[in-house]
């Protein structure tokens, strides 16, 4: 191949990564326990979550579902969106003993 048709290829697969990349973040993505963090105990804990979903994704009933035996009515959780940098402040609103787990954003 000559070096004006690996270039050529290459940006192709720059373009269909980037093409990828934006599409994966419009799909339903479980939430990822790997990325909560507790930094800090007491009657209410703080709580670190990395993700590449958006907040609005993230701040949906039941997001946090897997997590419910950890978390507490008036936990706060730092949710950091790792793919458009931001940060967003959410309490925990239900989950001890709901059968769905429930936030609410406070930026």
């Amino acid at each position: 191949m000559t070096s004006v048709a690996i270039a050529f290829v290459q940006r192709r697969l720059k373009m269909k990564t980037k093409l990828i990349s934006f599409l994966l973040r419009f799909l339903p993505c479980a939430f990822d326990a790997t990325n909560m963090n507790r930094i800090q105990g007491g009657t209410c804990t703080l709580w670190i979550y990395k993700t590449v979903q958006t907040i609005a994704q993230v701040a949906t009933s039941g997001y946090f579902n897997d997590h419910a035996s950890l978390l507490n009515n008036g936990d706060v959780i730092i949710v950091v969106d790792t793919n458009v940098p931001t940060i967003d402040v959410c309490a925990v609103t239900s989950a001890s003993g709901a059968a769905t787990v429930t936030v609410q954003n406070g930026t």
